[in-house]
């Protein structure tokens, strides 16, 4: 059931951020690790898994709306698929 506003201590505004602002463009990424990263957190922080499963949840849609400036890999046997930023995202001067 919707509230009202006035029943919250705290409103922030919504921000998405761009994936050449998360990923470094020399590395792949599971959606774990760029999940860590949405919030600030090193990629190898150990999470409890309600969290870790809810920070996924909003990972996934956020990899699909950005889906153009990924590229992915052909996961190898049991190993998660990893996502990097596509050569297209990367500009100029994060090459030198």
């Amino acid at each position: 059931m919707p509230k009202p506003k006035d029943e919250f201590d705290t409103l922030y505004g919504y921000l998405l951020y761009e994936p050449a602002d998360v990923l470094h463009d020399d590395y792949m990424y599971t959606v774990e690790e760029i999940a860590r990263m949405l919030q600030g957190l090193d990629p190898t922080t150990e999470l409890d898994e309600e969290t870790e499963d809810r920070l996924i949840e909003w990972t996934i849609p956020w990899i699909i709306v950005n889906q153009e400036d990924f590229v992915i890999n052909d996961p190898r046997g049991d190993d998660p698929g990893y996502y990097g930023l596509h050569p297209d995202v990367v500009s100029d001067d994060d090459e030198e």
